[in-house]
């Protein structure tokens, strides 16, 4: 079953790294008290995400906090040391928190995976940006396979 707006996220654990390393951090520290914008895409190092996704989050974080935003958090099915080589080959800086949800659980228990096993990439997180607030989902947007309209930055500021 897939996630909707009104919902509360699911308690997982995902990986992340800084500088003591890798660190695990539950869903619950991310999300409670705070104002959060997830988007989570198909996999670090590939053209969209990198050309398009990410950038713009980056690009678009300014924005993003001075409309409440306390995190803007990146979320793919890679583990932490892709996710965190691929922040720095972005310039995420402390701009967008990368996290990696290894073993697709947390986009198995939110409902949001694409079978990527065509491209030898097994399942991978759907391409969506989700806004969350104290851990209730207040808007999501999904993307049709292939396309990146509804889940950029500049989307989520529309909806923010």
């Amino acid at each position: 079953m897939t996630i909707k707006v009104g919902d509360k996220i699911p308690s997982v654990s995902l990986k992340t790294m800084d500088k003591d390393g890798m660190q695990t951090l539950s869903t619950d520290d991310i999300f409670k008290g705070k104002k959060v914008v997830l988007f989570a895409l198909p996999g670090a190092f590939t053209p969209t995400c990198s050309a398009k996704h990410l950038p713009g989050f980056v690009t678009q974080a300014e924005a993003l906090k001075a409309k409440g935003v306390d995190t803007i958090a990146c979320l793919s099915v890679n583990d932490a040391f892709v996710m965190d080589a691929w922040g720095k080959a972005q310039n995420t800086g402390d701009k967008v928190l990368m996290l990696a949800d290894g073993n697709a659980d947390f986009s198995k228990a939110v409902g949001l995976t694409m079978d990527g096993t065509g491209y030898g990439m097994g399942t991978r997180a759907s391409r969506y940006a989700m806004v969350v607030e104290n851990g209730t989902v207040k808007a999501l947007n999904v993307e049709a396979p292939g396309a990146f309209e509804v889940s950029s930055a500049e989307a989520v500021l529309k909806v923010l």
